[in-house]
């Protein structure tokens, strides 16, 4: 005979919940059962909010992502500092992650939330599939993360936001996709065929502007991020730009049909990276 433990699972020592397929949904699964585990949570207790935001001075924050099209795929890109207020709190943060085969995130906003969310839409999205045998579609992953945000507005405005922007190879569609959000989770298209976010992306759109090529190649396209990345980093103090003497250069990811997502080797990026420095030591406004 199979022995029942005290909390529900057969011999297990899980509660039953644990051992039903139950919902699709990780985060809901995760909310009811272990909420502190949210990112950002609170044991299920509201938190006290102040009815003004101020960004908060004392925790690290992530800064410019960088998203651009290209012909037959997608590309995001990160540079790699975190600040504290003034400080540097780290040079080789990472801020661009692969989510599942053709997707990917990149974030700004309040390091370590941002960091607990996106790994747990990471695991949203493997849950979803384990439990439905099918992965989502493009729409339907973005609208997940949209309401991981919103889930986390309470957070927000106490000063703790956290922005993503995601990425996408739709192959109903066959095109990249980029998809940016406010912290209520409002989520909109980008159809520029580029976007960017953080503290320096007012910096990085306006470089964009001039070196977006619709249509253009990958290479051409890795190039025109980190030519953004680096002007973002010339007029914002709280982006980093390459740093060549401790080999940290921005973080991206390709997505196409026939790779998926991809990781750029960090040796392809660093010489990018090297030629753009070297460009702009000639030309020093591009």
């Amino acid at each position: 005979m199979e022995h029942i433990s005290p909390r529900g699972g057969l011999g297990t020592g899980l509660p039953s919940a644990y051992l039903s397929a139950g919902t699709s949904s990780f985060t809901d699964f995760l909310r009811v059962q272990a909420p502190e585990l949210m990112p950002g949570g609170t044991g299920g207790k509201p938190m006290t909010v102040d009815a003004r935001f101020e960004p908060r001075q004392d925790v690290p924050h992530g800064t410019t992502i960088v998203a651009v099209a290209f012909a037959g795929g997608v590309l995001i890109a990160g540079d790699r500092r975190a600040t504290q207020g003034h400080i540097i709190a780290q040079r080789d943060v990472e801020k661009v992650y692969v989510t599942d085969d053709y997707s990917s995130v990149g974030i700004a906003g309040t390091a370590g939330l941002a960091i607990e969310m996106v790994k747990l839409y990471t695991v949203e999205l493997q849950h979803y599939e384990k439990i439905e045998g099918v992965a989502l579609s493009l729409d339907g992953k973005a609208n997940k993360l949209s309401s991981m945000v919103r889930g986390n507005l309470d957070v927000a405005l106490a000063g703790l936001a956290v922005l993503p922007l995601f990425v996408g190879f739709d192959l109903v569609e066959n095109r990249g996709r980029i998809v940016s959000y406010d912290i209520t989770g409002g989520r909109s298209e980008e159809r520029a065929g580029f976007h960017a976010i953080g503290s320096g992306s007012l910096y990085a759109r306006s470089s964009l502007k001039k070196l977006y090529e619709p249509g253009a190649d990958r290479d051409t396209a890795v190039r025109a991020a980190v030519e953004a990345l680096w002007d973002a980093a010339d007029d914002d103090s709280a982006t980093g730009g390459p740093d060549l003497a401790r080999r940290i250069f921005p973080s991206i990811v390709t997505i196409t049909a026939e790779d998926g997502a991809v990781r750029v080797p960090e040796d392809e990026a660093g010489a990018v990276a090297e030629a753009v420095v070297a460009g702009r030591a000639e030309r020093p406004r591009g």
